[in-house]
């Protein structure tokens, strides 16, 4: 099991300062839309460029376009890629087939799709490497979460790995693990605290264990 670190609301500094914290505590650094809208893919070469170790994924939350859009985050040294899941098989497909000649990834975004478990199996089959649960922000606020969206697309999905994010802190860490996703990944719950670094070390003691 992995631990996904999410920035979202910070620039190419500020995510710098955050990463430099916590980067021996985490697998994967995501620069969230918000990060790319506000900074473009600088923002993902910047990362890499100064955290080589760690892998980067670009949260572009692809609609369109699959193919050219992962070949311009990859070039901007992007590992893994994110696509919506209420996209197009054809965009799906098309971003799978750029990534696999990069040795990149794919991460499916169920987001905002109806029939999480029908679409889980369908997106599965078209060979992406991750498919994510995700309760968005406005999703948060109305207090839902994807606990139970995880265990519905375990049992389908065959051949990616599963993945959760939204509103994951500490104490709601041991739940998410009981679940047994590949990745958990945590925006706020980690950049969010005081101490992010010891924040960071025990949610990674906790995934390792699992």
């Amino acid at each position: 099991m992995k631990l996904q670190l999410a920035l979202d609301l910070v620039d190419i500094p500020g995510a710098k300062e955050v990463v430099a914290e916590v980067a021996d505590y985490i697998d994967i650094v995501e620069i969230g839309t918000p990060i790319v809208i506000n900074e473009g893919l600088h923002a993902v070469k910047a990362i890499k460029d100064a955290f080589p170790q760690l892998t980067v994924l670009a949260d572009l939350k692809i609609m369109d376009a699959g193919g050219y859009e992962v070949m311009k985050a990859s070039e901007a040294g992007a590992d893994i890629i994110t696509v919506l899941g209420v996209s197009d098989d054809s965009t799906i497909k098309g971003a799978v087939e750029e990534a696999k000649k990069s040795g990149k990834e794919v991460l499916v975004d169920l987001i905002n799709v109806n029939d999480i478990k029908g679409r889980a199996a369908e997106v599965d089959a078209l060979g992406v490497d991750y498919i994510c649960v995700h309760s968005g922000y406005d999703h948060q606020a109305e207090g839902k979460n994807s606990f139970e969206d995880l265990q519905a697309i375990k049992s389908v999905v065959k051949q990616a790995k599963t993945a959760i994010a939204g509103g994951i802190k500490l104490d709601t860490l041991p739940e998410v693990i009981e679940a047994k996703p590949d990745l958990v990944i945590v925006g706020g719950g980690i950049t969010g605290q005081d101490d992010k670094k010891a924040v960071a070390a025990e949610m990674k003691r906790l995934v390792s264990q699992s």
